[in-house]
């Protein structure tokens, strides 16, 4: 099928179902919708309303950070500002493969392809006029900050808050503007380190949030991702982020990125754990030591030396010596870089460069004091601070909901809202009767 008659089949399907449950109930779903931000039901009335559940947990963070639901994004970055934004941004290069794929076939389709930045700015609309017309009177422009943020629930700025690919469909958007469009978006990465560039975005109509639709926009952000990759080796990598880097953090698998070919090794638990304890120990770990910070009891040196050759296979040689095992390159990562901006001071783009906790499934005695000397660190830095918005992104992290000093500090925080105050005085009240 060409990519003419898939974008035909979305601009033609009046689908009535998504997601495992009927478009019918879309009036109880603007009804939930409308009680839930009047502040008439919480978050456990939403489990009886057929609603996926990364909507309504989506919903919960907007009315947190004070998304006001009957305003769009504020008014769009000034016309010098976005011309500069465009020209530095890594997806300036990927816009002919964009279009090839998407945009020239969306001019008569009634669909629009936004493409943002990491930050959830727009920084490209392109596509059919006349809803174009329309998009603009929602603010959905270039410039325009189309974060989750500042917008509440969407897909663009979902995607980008959950770095999974998204479809919000109709009343499920939170802000009441947005209620008459339906959209798909996808992450886009950076091949080499995986970092989130932005998303790629198809707006339209309740027929844009099909599984046609997300099966388009996924192809074309992977064959960007290719065509980054590409672009690579003729010297368009700022030197500064080259070489292997290491991601830890979060939910996700954790995976070793080698600048050669951009190629990514996807790492069990040990040896994720192993390369991160040589990265807090670049003098060098002999097996003995690497078994004892391991397991404390059931490790022996056969099994940590059986591990590191399988490891060596994997990651190459001139990565890993040995006698004793250590990192013969300079290796980046994750917690490196959440640790190095906490010693500078940057407590914001240590909040950024945090997806989440240090490899939380696993049990290895000294990975649990590094993940909660990280956890701590920057739990500290943010609380000291005093910077609301940093607090705020601090407490919606899944550590941080039994977080009780965190908690109250939120109440008493001069800057915080009504709604704000009293969802910390519900969750106050929730830890105390736990507690009690």
């Amino acid at each position: 099928m060409t990519t003419a008659e898939s974008l035909e089949i979305v601009a033609t399907t009046r689908t009535t179902a998504r997601r495992g449950f009927a478009r019918a109930s879309l009036t109880s779903v603007r009804d939930a919708h409308d009680l839930f931000v009047a502040g008439r039901v919480d978050g456990s009335y939403l489990e009886s309303v057929p609603l996926p559940r990364l909507v309504t947990e989506s919903w919960q963070r907007s009315l947190a950070t004070g998304v006001d639901p009957d305003r769009g994004p504020g008014e769009a970055a000034a016309a010098r500002h976005l011309t500069e934004l465009r020209s530095s941004h890594p997806l300036a290069g990927a816009l002919p493969v964009i279009r090839r794929l998407l945009v020239d076939h969306a001019t008569d389709s009634g669909v629009l392809v936004g493409v943002t930045a990491a930050d959830g700015a727009l920084l490209w609309v392109e596509g059919d006029s006349g809803a174009g017309r329309k998009a603009a009177a929602m603010n959905f422009v270039p410039g325009a900050d189309w974060s989750e943020r500042a917008v509440g629930t969407n897909a663009p700025g979902t995607a980008l808050a959950l770095d999974r690919e998204v479809q919000i469909s109709g009343s499920e958007h939170f802000c009441r503007l947005v209620r008459p469009w339906s959209c798909t978006a996808v992450p886009i990465h950076d091949p080499l380190t995986g970092t989130p560039l932005g998303s790629l975005d198809l707006t339209g109509g309740v027929e844009v949030a099909s599984a046609q639709t997300l099966a388009l926009v996924r192809a074309t952000a992977v064959a960007v991702e290719h065509f980054i990759a590409l672009e690579y080796p003729r010297g368009s990598r700022p030197e500064a982020e080259a070489g292997p880097r290491l991601t830890v953090l979060g939910a996700n698998r954790p995976v070793l990125h080698i600048a050669d070919g951009g190629h990514a090794h996807r790492l069990s638990g040990r040896h994720a754990e192993i390369l991160a304890l040589l990265l807090r120990h670049p003098e060098g770990l002999s097996a003995d030591h690497l078994a004892m910070l391991l397991d404390e009891n059931d490790l022996d040196v056969v099994t940590i030396r059986a591990e590191m050759s399988r490891l060596r296979r994997i990651v190459g040689d001139e990565l890993i010596g040995s006698r004793p095992y250590r990192l013969l390159k300079h290796v980046r990562s994750d917690m490196g870089d959440v640790f190095s901006a906490l010693r500078a001071g940057d407590i914001a783009t240590a909040m950024d460069h945090y997806s989440g906790q240090l490899l939380p499934r696993s049990a290895a005695p000294a990975v649990g004091r590094l993940r909660l000397e990280l956890s701590s660190s920057l739990r500290g830095a943010v609380l000291v601070s005093g910077d609301l918005h940093l607090l705020r992104r601090w407490l919606d992290l899944p550590e941080a909901r039994d977080d009780r000093e965190g908690w109250q500090g939120l109440y008493d925080h001069p800057g915080v809202g009504a709604i704000m105050q009293s969802e910390a005085r519900g969750h106050l009240i929730a830890l105390d009767s736990d507690l009690a």
